[in-house]
């Protein structure tokens, strides 16, 4: 199995101090970093500043977001990182959520399966270096009616340049099968995930003439370690709001993918019940309908044995990549438990 994390503006203080991190976790063997957008800084700048100051690990959008972009525009920004970067870019990009769409960037969240679909039949239609043309549902280039004529970048790509999708629904999942080359997981419970997105995502993959061979499927989730018991049961107390905020306080009044993954997964009345009280306003009712097992089940959290017998789950369930969150007060505790989770990472994937 492959390491990642995930880095955020807002995650690590100043931005030289993200930049020490990103750079002292290719020290420590990490395999991926993935820069993330969401509603504060944009990735590409992020991902440009840390190509500069790194050698040898790849670096992905997770995820740039369709919908705010042209895809002509989002091909163009991969082509610059992969080629600046040595061949170090992955473009991870996603549907994002009504609130974020159309509360941030008033850019309307409707039919965003085709959105999705259309935006990589461009992509890669730029990635191979002719002229663009296509006529879509969504996009028409060149714009029908006037006197424009299809173009060619005049920079071309010159390593290849992967593309996951981040997806949680069954429809965003048979898509990912069809046309990624890896999928950006979260929300993930392996004991559910069969049914819940790997028959989706394989169903993709049959349809496109393929298997999960050669294809990357990289899950999310913190990590930290406990000394005991004792330590363990404050670090779940202490993550059940989180949780809560997920199930009921991203996405939108209707529609909250995250809270229809953890419903899929065997918490529907649970998940019903953290968002009925989240979007009422009681923010500690809804933490406490949170269980010590929906926190155990989606995180890696536990003493270092725990920890270690929850990777061997996720590596039997099919995960690829491992994409850690490490928990610490300061930037070196959060580096010595990506080194600590990197180390059993790769004991558990060597032991395959």
């Amino acid at each position: 199995m492959r390491t990642a994390t995930t880095v955020e503006a807002a995650g690590l203080g100043p931005w030289s101090r993200q930049a020490d991190f990103v750079v002292e976790a290719e020290k420590l063997g990490l395999d991926i970093c993935w820069v993330a957008e969401a509603w504060g800084s944009d990735a590409p700048s992020a991902l440009g500043f840390y190509a500069a100051r790194t050698e040898r690990m790849l670096l992905g959008s997770a995820v740039m977001q369709v919908g705010t972009r042209t895809p002509v525009a989002l091909a163009q920004t991969a082509i610059t990182l992969s080629n600046l970067s040595g061949g170090r870019f992955v473009l991870g990009l996603g549907p994002s959520g009504p609130q974020v769409m159309e509360g941030l960037h008033g850019v309307p969240f409707a039919r965003p399966l085709v959105r999705m679909r259309e935006t990589v039949e461009i992509v890669r239609q730029v990635f191979a270096g002719g002229r663009i043309s296509y006529s879509g549902s969504e996009f028409r280039i060149p714009l029908p009616g006037g006197e424009a004529v299809p173009m060619r970048l005049s920079m071309r790509a010159e390593h290849a340049v992967p593309v996951y999708l981040a997806a949680l629904s069954p429809a965003m999942l048979r898509l990912t099968g069809q046309v990624a080359d890896g999928w950006l997981g979260t929300s993930f419970v392996p004991e559910g995930a069969s049914d819940a997105y790997f028959a989706p995502l394989d169903e993709g993959l049959a349809a496109a003439g393929r298997d999960r061979a050669g294809f990357d499927v990289c899950q999310g989730a913190e990590v930290a370690f406990a000394p005991d018991e004792e330590a363990l049961g404050a670090m779940v107390a202490g993550r059940k709001k989180e949780l809560a905020f997920s199930l009921g306080g991203m996405g939108s009044a209707s529609a909250n993918y995250y809270n229809r993954a953890y419903s899929r997964q065997g918490w529907a009345e649970v998940a019903a019940e953290v968002r009925e009280r989240w979007q009422a306003g009681d923010r500690d009712g809804a933490a406490g309908r949170v269980t010590d097992e929906m926190v155990l089940a989606t995180t890696l959290i536990g003493t270092e044995e725990m920890v270690r017998r929850r990777l061997r789950v996720w590596r039997d369930a099919g995960v690829d990549t491992v994409r850690l969150y490490p928990a610490g007060e300061n930037l070196e505790d959060r580096l010595d438990t990506l080194g600590r989770a990197i180390e059993l990472v790769r004991e558990v994937g060597d032991a395959a």
